[in-house]
């Protein structure tokens, strides 16, 4: 058995995880990554990075159903629909072969296997079969183990027919229907994707509308544009059940009224929301006790002296970028620095198509909180940039408190607004006002003008709407 002495010993390599301990490691800390599967966690092997590379094979599947649009005649095309899946996983391969060259590059050690928490100062590291390989004394320890698919009563995931998006990912062959259930970013990601290689796709939600945390008018627009795709949208229904009938799915429903539909697939995609994985984690050692299912976290993201937890684990939202924060705020605190995140300014954005992304609060949340508000809205129907590339759908919308002209919150649905918001969030984040949007002369002809556009507009002062 080998043994460690260290200033840091991160358990789980995730966004969150080896962010922290690269940080931890430039800052000087003699540092460990304990990893049971993959460097890159869920989000680089199974989530975010694979998933876009996925998205992207739509949008050129979206592309090749009017090439005509575009001077271009492809009467016959052949969908190699492995080969889509077989770059996916690539892509994923590569960036994970990416952090194996940062630890090295920064001097972080990488000891593979299950990490155990022995006592606030001690890790245990076991192998597959349950033996201890190694075991760290640590001056401080992270948590870092993400979350996994949540699992209902009712839904029965046999990864086969009633699948997670893991297997979403995987798939030898497009699905002729598909039952997704849940909408939230997983949900209509997934719905895209497979809608554009020809499934039929069903989408339920049991709240009132799809992307129900996003503003109102983002989910309306983005359901407008489903439809037009031929997706079916239940919303305000409730899935009963979910099980495998023979080489098929039935998914049994109940709607708004009381009454109940059987729904019949191919597969049926559960996306309803996330777990964290605490378990055989030795948190009794500690005299730590999951809250809702997530790790309690106080300010610092301590859950116990010189213990922390970051990411998914430690609760919403749950987002890659969010976990990367919090692993650097934690490496700084640890290394003697003050580090503060600002969890108003967080970002999210859902990669379907149109694609979608916001920053702050909603209009609707803006005025619950007692602002009152001035609203700049501007289509992409009046941007150039977005005729010229062939997708003027959605719309950027700006919040602002009509008092001091500062941003509250961006809500943004079209071409390319996962790339736009960048600059939103640095005007949040800095307490930018309005007429500094207004007044920075953005390059034409691009997307990015649609959000000075949207900021003049709240004053009355747009030229091109």
């Amino acid at each position: 058995m080998n043994e460690h002495n260290v200033d840091l010993v991160v358990i789980g390599a995730g966004p969150g995880g080896y962010v922290a301990a690269i940080r931890a490691s430039q800052l000087g800390l003699k540092t460990i990554c304990v990893e049971r599967e993959h460097l890159g966690g869920i989000c680089l092997n199974w989530g975010c990075i694979p998933t876009k590379a996925l998205l992207k094979s739509a949008e050129y599947m979206h592309f090749l159903k009017k090439p005509n649009e575009y001077g271009f005649n492809i009467p016959n095309f052949e969908v190699n629909f492995e080969q889509v899946i077989e770059r996916s996983r690539g892509v994923a391969s590569r960036m994970a072969q990416g952090i194996a060259f940062l630890f090295k590059k920064y001097n972080v050690q990488q000891i593979n296997g299950n990490g155990y928490l022995k006592s606030n100062n001690c890790v245990e590291v076991k192998d597959a079969a349950g033996n201890v390989t190694d075991t760290i004394t640590a001056k401080n320890i992270i948590i870092a183990t993400g979350a996994r698919p949540r699992m209902f009563a009712g839904i029965e995931v046999d990864r086969e027919k009633v699948i997670t998006s893991r297997e979403a990912m995987i798939q030898k062959s497009i699905p002729k229907s598909l039952v997704v259930m849940g909408a939230g970013a997983i949900g209509v990601e997934f719905s895209y994707f497979y809608n554009m290689f020809g499934t039929q796709v069903t989408i339920i939600e049991m709240q009132d509308r799809i992307l129900p945390i996003e503003d109102i008018e983002i989910s309306k627009e983005l359901e407008r544009n489903y439809r037009k795709e031929k997706i079916r949208i239940l919303t305000e229904t409730k899935v009963i059940s979910a099980k495998r009938v023979g080489d098929g799915v039935e998914v049994l429903v109940q709607k708004k009224d009381g009454t109940e539909e059987t729904l019949v697939a191919d597969l049926a995609l559960n996306a309803i929301g996330i777990q964290a994985n605490y378990e055989n984690l030795g948190l009794e050692n500690i005299n730590v006790e999951p809250v809702r299912g997530f790790l309690p976290t106080d300010k610092n993201l301590n859950i116990a002296p010189n213990i922390f937890a970051i990411g998914d684990i430690a609760g919403a939202p749950w987002l890659a970028h969010k976990a990367s924060a919090e692993g650097i705020a934690v490496a700084e605190r640890i290394a003697g620095h003050k580090k503060e995140i600002d969890y108003k300014n967080i970002p999210g954005c859902t990669y379907c198509n149109p694609q979608v992304a916001s920053v702050g609060i909603t209009e609707a949340k803006a005025k619950e909180l007692g602002f009152t508000v001035r609203i700049g809205k501007f289509p992409f129907t009046a941007c150039g940039k977005a005729h010229a590339i062939g997708d003027a759908r959605g719309f950027v919308k700006l919040v602002f408190d009509e008092k001091t002209d500062e941003l509250l919150g961006a809500h943004l649905i079209g071409p390319e607004v996962t790339e736009l918001l960048a600059e939103l969030c640095l005007a949040k984040s800095n307490g930018i006002k309005a007429r500094q949007i207004i007044e920075t002369i953005h390059s034409h002809p691009t997307l990015s003008e649609s959000v000075m556009e949207a900021a003049a507009q709240a004053f009355g002062e747009a030229v091109n709407c």
